[in-house]
């Protein structure tokens, strides 16, 4: 009999469907029933001897609530027995109605229960539980988890138990993960905490790879990636890294429509065993980085969300270093620019912040600066250490991508039609803030722009990283980055921005409220309660537009 080894996990959802993706144990026929009558079956297809499923559902009734079931080759595996969690259930939205998304990102798995969780209580885990504790309450319309979503390179000690039982860890790479089977020990410990199991399978999820969903600093420099190419074990963690990516992660972001033209996902399910597909693409993917697209649009009424890759898409060589290779650039430019006046809200996740601390953006600017030779060999060395030291690789150290994105938000966020506004999602720098830009007189546009960023959902805090962006955002920090600027010969960017919230510092979620032309911004922070409990606290709330 074929038992679900991990899901349900409720992807996509619009209107009338949506997508449901499992883990089988063995070659099934995977099928989700709604109590209403909707539902929808696919056969499993394999992956390294893994077996899944991602199962369209159809049926469903705009502005309903239905519970539903999975089914194993007829057999229910889902909900589980003496399941302690209310039902899943799929929410479609009807027109008009307000979205309420949530996003974060840089979650650490959660301990077991009986150990004590030495970052603190996890931010799904207790989103969950508020949930379960009131179902017919508040809930997000969709959760949208911006990076490092699994740890590859920074295990847990149950996982290093694991893996020194599987092979010698004083071969590189070490405690870290090697291979596709132990990338999915990574979402078997991440996705089988039971809070955020049920949680997952009944809140849709949007998702997008970052650093260490690889490996940190993943593609920071060309230096580095030929650094990375020299080891005699990296091939094997990239495309195990990628392969598994779009297995868990990817292919759930994608719309049913947008499944039916994909050609590998045709090319694993036609086959008996798509191991080869999929490990060619994951090839042709590191060899020539533009011809794959990871980044992927969904529209919620009036509301779009870009999701935009900034780790595979980038261009590394010194001479035209790009956040965004340039047909990825062209993608987001023909995706914020479609249909204007079609949308009241625009979402751009990034998983790295577009708007940091003046001080941290113009060090990243003048080490971009030494790094392309401004200053010499010298110091072309020494800025490139320092790139790596110092994770110096967000927008700011492209520059030109800095420039870039400014440049589309003013035009999407400009003339007939306008959004209310333009809000750069973002995470990876584990605090959270809140900023507006400002464009000079007459150059910014009629939306209200905002960076926010919120991370970690489930990760340290560090005493250094508190201190360090406290300083970066005060006035004499901002006359010293200024001075590093000018050393680099680097032009002052075409906006000016402020921190108009934050900065803080825990395990939280941002919650955006989207009705009509107005939204709303929470900030809730994971607190422990007496008893050993946890609850989501409300530490920030605010109007962005009315």
């Amino acid at each position: 009999m074929a038992e679900l080894r991990l899901g349900p996990l409720l992807r996509y959802v619009d209107g009338s469907s949506a997508t449901v993706w499992v883990e089988a144990s063995r070659p099934c026929t995977a099928e989700v029933r709604g109590t209403d009558g909707s539902g929808g079956e696919s056969r499993t297809f394999q992956i390294a001897g893994h077996h899944y499923a991602l199962v369209p559902v159809t049926g469903l009734t705009p502005g309903t609530t239905t519970p539903y079931e999975v089914l194993l080759d007829g057999t229910r595996v889902w909900p589980l027995p003496d399941d302690r969690f209310p039902p899943s259930v799929i929410h479609t939205p009807a027109d008009g109605d307000a979205v309420r998304l949530a996003f974060g990102s840089c979650r650490w798995a959660a301990p077991p229960a009986d150990e004590k969780d030495p970052v603190g209580p996890d931010a799904l885990d207790t989103l969950a539980a508020r949930i379960a504790g009131d179902p017919d309450g508040e809930r997000p319309d969709v959760l949208v988890l911006l990076g490092d979503q699994v740890y590859a390179d920074e295990t847990s000690p149950a996982t290093r138990r694991w893996l020194a039982a599987r092979r010698d860890l004083s071969e590189p790479p070490g405690n870290e993960v090697a291979d596709y089977e132990e990338y999915t020990r990574l979402y078997y410990e991440s996705w089988l905490d039971p809070e955020v199991r049920w949680l997952l399978s009944t809140v849709p999820s949007c998702m997008i790879f970052d650093d260490h969903d690889v490996i940190d600093d993943w593609n920071t420099s060309a230096a580095w990636l030929a650094d990375m190419r020299a080891t005699p074990w990296w091939r094997e963690r990239l495309l195990s890294g990628l392969m598994s990516y779009w297995v868990h992660q990817h292919l759930g972001n994608l719309s049913p429509a947008e499944l039916a033209t994909d050609p590998l996902y045709a090319a694993v399910r036609e086959t008996p065993d798509g191991t080869d597909e999929l490990r060619s693409f994951a090839c042709k993917a590191d060899a020539d980085p533009a011809s794959v697209r990871w980044s992927y649009r969904r529209d919620f009424g009036r509301v779009r969300l870009l999701m935009v890759d900034t780790r595979a898409a980038r261009v590394l060589d010194e001479g035209a270093r790009s956040m965004l290779n340039p047909g990825e650039a062209q993608w987001l430019r023909e995706q914020a620019l479609d249909a204007p006046g079609s949308y009241d809200h625009l979402l751009i996740g990034t998983s790295l912040p577009w708007l940091l601390p003046h001080l941290v953006h113009d060090a990243e600017a003048w080490n971009a600066a030494l790094c392309r030779g401004e200053r010499g060999e010298r110091w072309a060395r020494f800025g490139e250490d320092l790139r790596r030291r110092a994770d110096l690789e967000h927008w700011a150290a492209f520059p030109p991508s800095f420039d870039a994105l400014a440049a589309l938000i003013a035009e999407a966020g400009s003339g007939a039609g306008a959004p209310a506004t333009v809000c750069v999602l973002s995470g990876d720098v584990h605090h959270a803030y809140v900023a507006e830009p400002t464009w000079p007189e007459g150059q910014g546009p009629d939306a209200r722009v905002f960076q926010l960023t919120c991370s970690p959902v489930h990760n340290a805090i560090h005493l250094a990283i508190r201190l360090g962006f406290r300083f970066g955002w005060s006035g004499v920090a901002r006359v010293l980055g200024r001075r590093f600027a000018g050393h680099g010969g680097c032009p002052r960017p075409p906006v000016d921005w402020r921190r108009t919230g934050g900065p803080w510092f825990g395990n939280q979620l941002m919650t955006l409220t989207l009705r009509g032309r107005s939204a709303g911004l929470r900030l809730e922070q994971a607190r422990e309660v007496g008893g050993g409990g946890a609850r989501l606290k409300v530490v920030a709330e605010s109007e962005l537009s009315r």
